[in-house]
């Protein structure tokens, strides 16, 4: 830092000893560091990301659409995007697991029925695609469902800090789902 920083050339006799301009130099340089080490602790060398930016690129199957979002509150917009969170995690996690156990095309196909209504599901046209007979789609489908409901509790559960807050929790998840539709 002395050589890039020129002091050997602005050195003057006249202004003094050169144990001086040294000492100086380190007296300046060790207050400066000070000064960047305590910077830091209030969030000086943090890289802010806009939360418009990340919102853009946050993946997310359940988006708020952008016209109903500007009349939504920060509060909303956010109870929902922990919502969605909550539920991707959950599904990705179940993914995951069918894929380890070499069902990931059963929970591809099946994926759609595990929020869905029960009337809605069509177990004769899932039986076709998956070439399984009914009672085993219907099996599966209860399976998966089972499961997803625990990898959704044990989501739910990291975020809380008494396992006695977990239902009121999953609750308010299904009530901002809810809404958010």
């Amino acid at each position: 830092m002395v050589l890039k920083g020129h002091l050997l050339e602005r050195a003057d006799r006249s202004r003094g000893r050169f144990r001086s301009l040294v000492l100086k130099a380190l007296q300046n340089f060790l207050h400066d560091a000070a000064e960047r080490r305590h910077a830091r602790k209030r969030g000086g060398d943090v890289q802010f990301v806009s939360w418009d930016d990340w919102m853009a690129e946050a993946p997310s199957q359940l988006s708020i659409p952008a016209q109903e979002s500007e009349s939504w509150s920060a509060e909303r917009i956010f109870d929902v995007r922990w919502a969605a969170t909550i539920v991707e995690r959950s599904l990705r996690r179940l993914g995951d697991e069918c894929e380890k156990r070499g069902r990931r095309r059963v929970f591809d196909v099946l994926s759609n029925c595990l929020v869905a209504e029960r009337e809605d599901v069509s177990y004769a046209k899932f039986s076709k695609t998956l070439g399984v007979a009914e009672v085993a789609v219907k099996r599966l489908v209860h399976r998966l469902r089972e499961r997803y409901r625990e990898l959704l509790r044990d989501e739910v559960a990291q975020t809380v800090e008494k396992p006695n807050d977990i239902d009121d929790e999953l609750r308010y998840l299904c009530s901002v789902l809810a809404a958010a539709k």
